[in-house]
């Protein structure tokens, strides 16, 4: 019966492994998911020893220490290792290296193996590519590869040195991150803030808060932009301010850079110059300190604040010129083009376009020019405003010059027309009016006792000479003149008002923030186009060939 049962068994054995046979043959997966080898090595060690009583479960390294954990490799003059915890601490010479490019000195660490964080203290040197760290408290963290640092440290960058009370350092971004007290130096330059972000790799400076740059003579307050230490550029935002030897510059968006002198500038910009008492404002504006060129556009205002009313100026565009700069001999040229229009309590001009020179003090307005003092009012085809002491000394109109001065009545003008005329002024008033060249007047004689008007002077003359007191005529001087009194009831129509007549009251600018607004001159009202004979071009000859 029993050898039965071991028979049919065998018999049964067989048989399934006849069936096994014919089945396909598979390949055995001998791939298997290797873990992760996450434990602290010792590799060497001149000593080791246990003290059960002093130091619990470590072991007592003592001499040329040697761990390796995870791609890092760490020395020390001697340690504890806590082999249950995968941990260590570390005294004297104390060296960590990862790979080719990280460096971490220090006298004292605690090195976490599962965490893979890197606890260093005292004389701390963390280098990295070509920056390196100098602190006495760091944490490193391998796994996400940053350091931070709480009690103070110091950033080496190339020619930079960054400083702060605590901050953080990231080796895969070589982004620095520092805060409170932060000092970024530079041989050319000085930063001051609370918070920074610094880019080593590019040497560019996230400013994030409350900042100042000093660079030479130059200074920067900005509480939102970057600067890069390297190029010596900035792009500065949120109304930061730049000065430089009493020019400022303030702006939205302010870009700047300092080895090319040159500074850009957008939305609500104001250039201020201190010290010639002047400023610039529109939507944008650049700024040249080495070649002294600056130019604003985009709602352009120019302004004048030598005095004690400050003189606005409105063009499509401002530019201004600085020659012999650096020197004794400077002066300056400042072009308005395209409706140009000027506001000041005693004075206010219209025209086309102006050049103002301060080496003669000499502004000359072109194209339709209109200047009204108080009740006076100038126009011709040029004219050239002289100052004096930041006030208007004389005014020289030349080509169709018409001078008028409405009567207190607002009805009757006083008028005078001829080729060229100068007006001197003192004091913002009108004292002398010169007209030379087919000189036609139309003046209202004033009743003294009553301040009636007697009549209409009506007068030609080769030339004139008038003058004022108190806005009145005091006397005046003429050549051979020609002239008619009429009395108020018996002036001829045509006598009231000379050729070219007009009183341009509605072009006039009201008040500062009206310099805005342009309005032409009525149809009509234009000034004659005057063909000037051109005097012969002389015909230069070879020398010798006259007598050919």
């Amino acid at each position: 019966m029993r050898l039965r049962t071991v028979a049919f068994l065998l018999l049964c054995l067989f048989g399934l492994s006849l069936v096994w046979a014919m089945q396909p043959t598979r390949k055995r997966n001998t791939t298997r998911k290797r873990q992760e080898d996450k434990r602290v090595y010792l590799v060497h060690s001149d000593q080791l020893r246990y003290d059960q009583y002093r130091n619990g479960d470590a072991q007592i390294l003592v001499g040329n220490v040697h761990f390796r954990h995870m791609g890092a490799n760490l020395y020390c003059d001697s340690a504890n290792f806590f082999q249950q915890t995968n941990s260590f601490e570390a005294f004297g010479h104390v060296k960590m290296l990862q790979g080719d490019t990280l460096k971490l000195f220090s006298d004292y660490a605690y090195y976490d193996g599962n965490a893979q964080i890197a606890q260093a203290r005292y004389n701390v040197i963390l280098k990295h590519r070509q920056s390196t760290l100098y602190t006495d408290s760091l944490d490193y963290d391998r796994l996400y590869n940053f350091g931070n640092f709480f009690e103070g440290g110091k950033l080496v960058d190339n020619s930079s040195t960054l400083t702060s009370d605590w901050g953080e350092y990231h080796t895969d971004t070589k982004m620095a991150m520092f805060y409170y007290d932060v000092r970024l130096r530079d041989k050319n330059f000085y930063l001051t803030t609370d918070s920074l972000y610094y880019d080593t790799q590019t040497s560019r400076a996230h400013i994030v808060g409350p900042s100042n740059i000093t660079s030479g003579t130059s200074h920067i307050y900005s509480e939102d932009g970057y600067y890069n230490t390297k190029t010596e550029t900035s792009e500065l935002f949120g109304r930061s301010v730049m000065k430089d030897q009493g020019r400022t510059i303030v702006g939205d968006s302010v870009y700047h850079d300092a080895k090319k002198g040159t500074s850009h500038a957008y939305w609500n910009v104001v250039y201020t110059d201190s010290v010639n008492k002047n400023r610039l404002t529109g939507d944008y504006c650049e700024y040249n300190d080495s070649t002294g060129y600056a130019m604003a556009t985009d709602r352009a205002v120019a302004m004048d604040f030598s005095q004690k009313d400050t003189l606005y100026m409105h063009a499509d565009t401002f530019k201004l010129y600085t020659f012999n700069i650096n020197t004794d001999s400077v002066y300056r040229k400042i072009h308005a083009y395209n409706k140009v229009r000027a506001y000041r309590i005693d004075v206010q001009a219209v025209c086309d376009s102006l050049v103002y020179n301060s080496k003669d003090s000499c502004m000359t307005m072109y194209r339709d020019p209109i200047v009204w003092n108080n009740s006076q009012q100038l126009f011709g085809e040029v004219i050239r405003v002289f100052m004096k002491d930041s006030t208007i000394h004389r005014a020289h109109v030349i080509g169709q010059a018409f001078s008028t001065e409405q009567m207190p009545d607002t009805v009757h003008f006083n008028q005078v027309s001829s080729k060229e005329m100068i007006a001197y002024f003192e004091k913002g008033e009108i004292y002398q009016t010169d007209a030379v060249g087919n000189v036609l007047i139309v003046y209202y004689p004033v009743d003294e006792s009553d301040s009636t008007l007697i009549g209409l002077n009506y007068t030609e003359t080769p030339w004139m000479k008038m003058f004022l007191e108190n806005r009145k005529m005091k006397k005046i001087w003429m050549e051979k003149p020609v002239g008619v009194l009429y009395p108020m009831t018996q002036i001829p129509p045509s006598k009231y008002f000379l050729p070219q007549y007009a009183w341009f009251d509605y072009i006039r600018p009201l008040n500062k923030e009206d310099i805005f607004n342009w309005r032409p001159k009525n149809s009509g009202q234009e000034l004659k186009e005057v063909k000037r004979r051109e005097a012969p071009k002389q015909k230069l000859s070879r020398k010798g060939e006259e007598n050919e």
